[in-house]
């Protein structure tokens, strides 16, 4: 089920910035499936919401990768988004994941730093150890939050934002996200999601200065609920 401008769910929406729950499945930017992306829904939402003729500015600040549900900032003008593509490569926008795993992690909270370099025929990364050439460093940081049945939810705390970072990181310790078959998981998910949903996000707004802190709600199903 993809987003339409009916069923998009919007967490905060101002002159400058529109952030949004993305649905898993949804792509954030065009790309060479054809399928709708997500930028092109918010610009209906806005294009109709405000009545605006001609074309709607949007601009996109970060990715989530396709099967990844939650939060997604977009900029409504030139100025927020030079501003937050900054605050991004400053590392000013803070940004808070939850995984599900099988493995529970050993220990339950523990920082990773691996060396992941991308292949793009395949399109996934590979986590070394050492640097190796054409690599770069990763770090995250994760928590055992809870532990459900067959389960355990991590948060997870971002440092460097590499190509599918937590994926490749958490399956490097044998703990592969909840539907993740790109990374080990045994099986997928039904509706090819994966069990990793960006959460929560704090910043201070690019233009009016306020903070901002955003908690996105977790998708539909009895694994997310259980979360909560």
């Amino acid at each position: 089920m993809h987003s339409t401008k009916e069923n998009l769910q919007v967490l905060h929406e101002d002159n400058h910035i529109i952030i949004i729950n993305k649905r898993a499945g949804d792509i954030v930017q065009g790309d060479k499936t054809g399928d709708k992306p997500l930028s092109d829904v918010v610009k209906e939402y806005i294009k109709d919401k405000y009545e605006k003729p001609g074309n709607v500015f949007l601009g996109t600040v970060h990715r989530l990768d396709r099967p990844t549900s939650g939060i997604v900032i977009f900029a409504r003008t030139s100025k927020a988004l030079e501003r937050l593509n900054k605050m991004l490569r400053d590392k000013e926008v803070n940004k808070t994941y939850w995984a599900v795993v099988k493995k529970e992690p050993s220990p339950k909270k523990n920082t990773l730093t691996h060396w992941l370099k991308k292949n793009p025929k395949n399109n996934k990364s590979t986590a070394h150890k050492s640097e190796v050439n054409g690599s770069k460093k990763s770090i995250l940081h994760y928590n055992t939050i809870k532990k459900l049945d067959h389960y355990s939810l991590l948060e997870i705390d971002l440092e460097t934002g590499r190509h599918h970072q937590i994926r490749c990181q958490l399956s490097s310790i044998g703990s592969s996200i909840k539907g993740d078959l790109k990374y080990g998981a045994p099986r997928s998910n039904k509706n090819g999601s994966i069990h990793l949903h960006a959460r929560k996000i704090h910043f201070i707004h690019p233009v009016n200065k306020e903070s901002i802190s955003i908690t996105a709600p977790t998708p539909k199903d009895p694994i997310w609920d259980a979360c909560n």
